[in-house]
This record gives structure tokens, sequence and C-alpha cells, in this order.
């Protein structure tokens, strides 16, 4: 059996592939936040721009994760995509609580970044 007859049989979970899509994301996120500090180092900006670009790297890579898993899978785009952008938020938070070690560190735009991340994905996931 060939790599694509195992991924086209119907009920199997792509569990690999949806990791390398949110490694993928996350590799994204790392060369824009590089790319933001020197910007920032160079130019100066203010703490209301580099939230905003905080914000719309989180939801470029959300949404090229549930592009390219929209791609792949075929069905239930939407779905998939906004199911890369939960998993790519509850992995920052995974990793907030672990540089943080305190739970209550979690701000209060904790919901509007799951909504961000998920819109993110999901609109890939229906463009793809």
């Amino acid at each position: 059996m060939t790599n694509g007859d195992r991924q086209g049989r119907a009920g199997e979970f792509p569990a690999l592939f949806l990791l390398k899509s949110l490694l993928f994301s996350y590799i994204l996120t790392g060369s824009l936040l590089l790319l933001l500090a020197l910007l920032l180092y160079k130019v100066g900006l203010s703490q209301k721009v580099v939230s905003i670009c905080i914000i719309l790297i989180y939801v470029l890579a959300t949404f090229f994760a549930g592009f390219f898993t929209g791609k792949k899978l075929k069905n239930r785009k939407f779905l998939w995509g906004a199911l890369m952008g939960a998993l790519y938020f509850l992995v920052l938070v995974v990793i907030s609580l672990i540089v943080n070690r305190q739970p209550g560190v979690l701000s209060s735009s904790f919901a509007t970044t799951l909504v961000l991340c998920s819109g993110g994905g999901m609109l890939g996931g229906m463009l793809s």
C-alpha cells in the first residue's frame, strides 16, 4: 500500500500531517517575530504597533496552517482549519504556562486570542 492509499482511507486521522502543518506555522511565527524584533530594534516601533503586528502574525500563521490542512484533507476544510488554529492556541497557552509557571498569568485577551487563532485557521481552510 502506498502513502497516497493510506491517506485516502476513510476515517483515518492524519495526525502526522497536522503536526507538520502546526510545526510549519510555528516556524513561520518564529521567523516573523524575529523580523518584528529587528524592526523594533532598528525603527523603534511603538507598543501599539508591536501589539497589532503580533496579532497579525498569529492570524497569518494559523491562516497558512488551515490553508495547507484544507488543501490536503479536502473535506470539512473549515473545521480542520479551525482545529489547527485551536491547536496553535493550545500550544501557545501551554508554553506560556510552562515559562511563567503561574496559572493566573493568562491575560484578559485569552478568549480574543483563541477566536483570532481559530478564525484565522478556519479562514485558511475555507479559502484552500
